[in-house]
Order: structure tokens, then sequence, then C-alpha cells
């Protein structure tokens, strides 16, 4: 990809949604592999469990905050790989290229150390792609759009149960994404959007 893009080690980003989506997934695979030893053991803690490790703190109401203090404060795997995860969540805030490098590798080194493989297996490919993740830190940019449009194109995709021929397909993106403004000109004034 960087071959294709001049100068592409300033200008592609890998933002946040996606790191996250990368660590949520470790922290469940940690609490999978932890759950199947412990309930060989006998022990149900946690037994349903899965979305309260990958809600995000910010949106959990006050009462299952507390709820959750005595699972987060444990000695579980699990506990570490979601520990992990909130710590990357929180290194999004700086600004300049030397600080957010210096605090993702303090981040990694923790990573590594953890004994987690699936964490470890996210931080590698963290590491692979810190450029990307440095520039959407420090440039605070994201792809949103463009998931937005791409969410639009699979809408239309699924709402026409396939399409004939590629050529279909394509005229109907072009005919929802376009932005084009399909009225005659007498009825153009006349058009109110919503």
């Amino acid at each position: 990809m960087k071959a294709k893009i001049p100068g592409a080690d300033g200008k592609i980003a890998f933002d946040k949604f996606h790191v996250a989506s990368h660590l949520g997934r470790a922290v469940n695979d940690v609490r999978l592999q932890e759950h199947r030893t412990l309930t060989a053991q006998g022990d149900k803690t946690l037994k349903g469990t899965k979305h309260i490790w990958l809600q995000n703190p910010k949106n959990m109401k006050p009462e299952r905050w507390t709820e959750f203090a005595a699972l987060r404060e444990s000695t579980l795997k699990t506990a570490r790989a979601w520990a992990l995860k909130e710590a990357a969540m929180g290194l999004w805030h700086y600004r300049t290229v030397s600080w957010a490098r210096k605090q993702w590798k303090a981040w990694l080194g923790w990573a590594f150390r953890s004994k987690l493989e699936p964490v470890r297996k996210t931080a590698r490919m963290i590491r692979e792609h810190l450029w990307g993740i440095v520039n959407a830190v420090v440039s605070g940019k994201t792809n949103a759009l463009a998931e937005s449009v791409n969410a639009k194109i699979q809408r239309i995709k699924r709402m026409a149960c396939g399409f004939r021929s590629r050529e279909r397909f394509r005229n109907a993106i072009y005919f929802h994404c376009g932005g084009l403004d399909l009225y005659p000109a007498t009825l153009s004034g006349a058009h109110t959007t919503s």
C-alpha cells in the first residue's frame, strides 16, 4: 500500500475505531480461553460477562460500573487484557508525533510482557501499523466518512437482493450516493430536500 501512495507515511491513518475493534476481539478471546479453564474447575465467574468487558466505560451506568468493579480489579487474565485495552484507548489525545510514538511504544512493551497471546497478537499488528496509528492520533482524522459511504453501498446491495450486472450495481451506487439533483430545471426550485 505504501509503495502506491507517494508520502503514505504522513497520509494514511488507522483510526481509533479499528484499533478498538481489534483490542476488543483480543479481550474477548482472552475471556473465552479463561472461561473454559475456569469452567473446567467449576468456577462460573466469567459466565455471562462478555458484554460488560466490551462496553465502553463512558457508556456504563454508575450501578453497572460498581457491579463491574469486582471483576475489573480481580486477578483474572481477562481483567489484565481489559486494562490494556482501556490504556490503549487513552492514548489518542497526543498532538505530537514523538509523544504519541513514545506512549504507544510503552504500551506495546506492556502488551508484550502480558503473556496474553491474543493481546500479544494484536500488539504485533499495532506495532506493524504504528506509523498509521500515530498519524491518526496526531491528525485526529478518521475514516468515518468512507465507512459511512461503504455502509450506504452495502445497504443498497441488501435492498436490491443482488444485481444482474456490475454496471447496474455501479449505476445504483451513483444514483443513491452521487448527490445529483435529478429533478428537471423547472421543478428544482419547487423541490425541497429533506
